[in-house]
């Protein structure tokens, strides 16, 4: 399968930079050329990406503004954050807003080709130990302890197994490796986590396990 890459980013260098790396891919296609977020949604709607690498600053529609207006769509492309901050609010917000993850722009090239073919296929660019982070950097005490209880009660929606997979998720597990922790077939654990989504109104894994480390549930396994 071919992927389809739009490239959203203000400067020329970097756009060109991305492209020669990621232009030399086989399996990855660039589609789209975009220098700021206001553009995003015309350039979607004429490319149809299956990914957009989305810079985080740019002059008039920043790119945190775009993920959250490209991700409220339905059937929206996945969305991979750049970023030259390791821990960074803003980063945090664009993952709150439905993307898929975040790469740094020192990132090597093969690993920011490995990452969107990770995210076309549906796998977060976004290890727990990073969430963690994130969310340590950015969070009072107070405002933890709030959001905690939210995401204690929404988690409490689901019903046993479901609260299960969502553990898991959370951990980082793949789909292949819950079903073998949890003894179910990997089709299972896929239904499980589609129907997760559905009912806590979730665009993605990475906001499942955002959803499990804000209620404070892998500290009490033991896996925090």
């Amino acid at each position: 399968m071919t992927i389809r890459l739009l490239l959203v980013d203000d400067d020329p260098l970097v756009r060109a930079g991305l492209t020669f790396m990621l232009g030399g891919a086989d399996d990855i296609e660039i589609v789209g050329e975009a220098a700021d977020g206001a553009d995003v949604p015309a350039l979607v709607r004429e490319t149809a990406p299956d990914v957009v690498l989305m810079d985080i600053r740019m002059p008039r529609v920043d790119g945190l503004t775009a993920t959250e207006r490209l991700r409220a769509r339905p059937g929206a492309p996945e969305v991979v954050v750049l970023t030259t901050f390791h821990a960074d609010e803003q980063v945090l917000r664009a993952l709150r807003a439905g993307a898929a993850g975040f790469v740094l722009k020192d990132t090597s090239p093969a690993e920011i080709v490995e990452s969107v073919r990770r995210v076309a296929a549906g796998d977060p660019v976004l290890s727990p130990a990073v969430t963690r982070r994130l969310i340590a950097h950015v969070a009072d005490r107070a405002a933890e302890n709030t959001r905690q209880a939210t995401a204690a009660g929404r988690l409490a929606e689901l019903g046993e197994r479901e609260r299960e997979v969502a553990l898991a998720v959370g951990r980082g597990l793949t789909n292949a490796a819950i079903a073998a922790t949890l003894h179910m077939s990997v089709p299972t654990v896929k239904t499980h986590v589609s129907r997760i989504l559905a009912r806590l109104g979730l665009n993605n894994r990475v906001q499942i396990a955002l959803l499990v480390h804000d209620a404070g549930l892998l500290d009490e396994r033991g896996d925090g």
